[in-house]
């Protein structure tokens, strides 16, 4: 197996992972006295020095409260921060900046809709409709809110390589479906669902469509527009930025109408004790002080992926999950588990009698960084008879050497594993 680093040619640049990879400085380190090999994307994904160094140049330089002070670094501040609003927003391809609320992440993001826009909406009867291969962050939020307001939870049901069976999906409709709520990509599966196909079908009964992006934001295109997506939430730390801060995007029309979730500092114009008065969008659900570092960081995350050639990128990570697929076929204990016609470059996998945590503290032991246990979806483990998996999940950055030596590493841990 060749070491030399592999490049691929789309029609415009030439894919250059070598050089992107010096832009990671974690990869870089070893773990156990092995070259680490990090195939834990899905988990999280590394940063790359431009979002390192855009955070430590806030705190060097800029550090100050945004929104409410007339001195310089205040308005320093407050400047750099919008500017990252927009940045997101070009990346998302939204109509209108104020439909750009930052949180914490996907999960804050759910829990905003579900508490602010279902909680408010919804009566006793009404129907939440999401499916079998959601994370827990996109169920138990709707579950709460069934409990608040009498509303019934439906679930899709997958199949057996993992896929929405869109015809049970869509006998799951009707004009008591108020919201839909679906994962743009399984994180513990790697399928990609047809999420315009499944906007399409629950607009069609006038249902509000929710999809998880947190797999998805800096794996397939993104263009919240042409989905017609309601609300689309991710995460920074999925998407090359920094843990603690994501998004929620909602349809601008959705938004005004909604009441805020969190009250407190910044969310206001005028409060006394008779009365207050909420802030225009999108304030109105940034409650407090933000993150404003992770915000930052997280447009400096945005504005690397969006100079690479996204073409080349998918056509990379499509390569590096073609290379574990047939890698993981010519292991014979291996099963696949996960097998959609459409995914994106996570590899699930088990071996028959070996516990996937002791799978992974061996690879470990090789430098090898998977993800082991049931990955915040035991709906899903339970729906395919299985308590967990092994989950090697792959980003641009990889490259098709470290594919085989998670595979390699694999091989050499089987006798001890099957003793």
């Amino acid at each position: 197996m060749s070491s030399a680093p592999s490049e691929i040619t789309s029609a415009s640049t030439t894919f250059d992972i070598a050089a992107i990879r010096r832009d990671f400085p974690l990869l870089d380190r070893s773990v156990n006295g092995k070259p680490l090999v990090y195939a834990d994307n899905a988990a999280t994904t590394q940063k790359p020095n431009v979002v390192i160094e855009r955070i430590k140049r806030y705190y060097e330089y800029e550090n100050s409260n945004i929104h409410r002070g007339v001195h310089t670094l205040s308005e320093d501040a407050t400047e750099a921060y919008e500017i990252a609003r927009s940045c997101v927003k070009q990346f998302l391809n939204a109509a209108h900046e104020s439909e750009v609320i930052f949180t914490s992440g996907t999960t804050e993001s759910i829990n905003l809709v579900a508490q602010s826009y279902a909680r408010t909406n919804l009566v006793a009867g009404d129907e939440i409709l999401v499916s079998e291969l959601e994370h827990h962050a996109n169920i138990v939020p709707w579950q709460m809110v069934c409990q608040q307001t009498g509303a019934i939870l439906k679930v899709a049901p997958i199949n057996d390589a993992g896929e929405i069976i869109l015809e049970a999906f869509a006998e799951l409709l009707s004009a008591r479906t108020r919201i839909v709520a679906v994962g743009h990509i399984s994180n513990a599966l790697g399928t990609v669902n047809p999420v315009e196909r499944i906007i399409e079908l629950a607009h069609e009964v006038g249902a509000v469509v929710l999809i998880d992006g947190a797999q998805a934001s800096i794996h397939t295109p993104m263009d919240v527009q042409a989905l017609d997506c309601d609300f689309y939430a991710f995460s920074g730390h999925k998407a090359l930025g920094p843990t603690g801060v994501g998004v929620l995007y909602g349809r601008a029309s959705l938004l005004e109408a909604m009441p805020p979730w969190q009250g407190g500092g910044d969310m206001i114009k005028v409060v006394t004790f008779e009365h207050t008065e909420y802030n225009t969008l999108p304030y109105k659900f940034e409650a407090g002080t933000p993150n404003i570092a992770g915000g930052l960081g997280l447009a400096a995350a945005l504005e690397y992926f969006m100079a690479l050639d996204i073409t080349a990128v998918m056509a990379h990570e499509h390569a590096l999950l073609n290379c574990a697929i047939a890698r993981a076929a010519s292991i014979p204990q291996l099963q696949l588990v996960g097998t959609a016609a459409d995914k994106a470059a996570v590899v699930s996998f088990n071996i028959e009698g070996v516990h996937p945590h002791d799978l992974g503290t061996l690879l470990d032991q090789q430098g090898i960084a998977i993800r082991t246990g049931h990955h915040c979806a035991m709906p899903v483990m339970s729906r395919l008879g299985l308590s967990g998996t092994a989950r090697a999940s792959f980003a641009l950055y990889n490259t098709e050497d470290e594919v085989h030596a998670v595979f390699d590493a694999i091989e050499k841990v089987l006798p001890m594993l099957l003793d």
